[in-house]
C-alpha cells in the first residue's frame, strides 16, 4: 500500500463556514444571486394572499420568471466581473 496520491488534505480540513466564505470571495455574485432568488420567492409567498383575480398558476409563473431572471442577471454580472479581473484589471508584465 503506497501513498502515491497527491491529494491535498487542506480542502478536507476546511469547515463549512470557511468554505462558504472562500467560495463567496472567489465568486461574489453567486451568494447575491442566491439571496435575490430567496427574496423574490419570499415576496411571492407574501403576495400570494393578495393576488386578486389572478390565477394561482399565473402568479407562480410570474414569480418563477422573476426569480430566474434575477439569478441569470447575477450570473451575467459575475461573468463580466471575472472577465474584467482576468483581462483588464491585471497589471501587464
Amino acid at each position: 500500500m503506497s501513498s502515491d496520491t497527491d491529494v491535498s488534505l487542506s480542502s478536507y480540513d476546511e469547515g463549512q463556514g470557511s468554505k462558504l466564505i472562500r467560495k463567496a470571495r472567489e465568486a461574489p455574485f453567486v451568494p447575491i444571486g442566491m439571496a435575490g432568488f430567496a427574496a423574490i420567492v419570499a415576496y411571492g409567498l407574501y403576495k400570494l394572499k393578495s393576488r386578486g383575480n389572478t390565477k394561482m398558476s399565473v402568479h407562480l409563473i410570474h414569480m418563477r420568471v422573476a426569480a430566474q431572471g434575477f439569478v441569470v442577471g447575477a450570473m451575467t454580472l459575475g461573468m463580466g466581473y471575472s472577465m474584467y479581473q482576468e483581462f483588464w484589471a491585471k497589471p501587464k508584465p
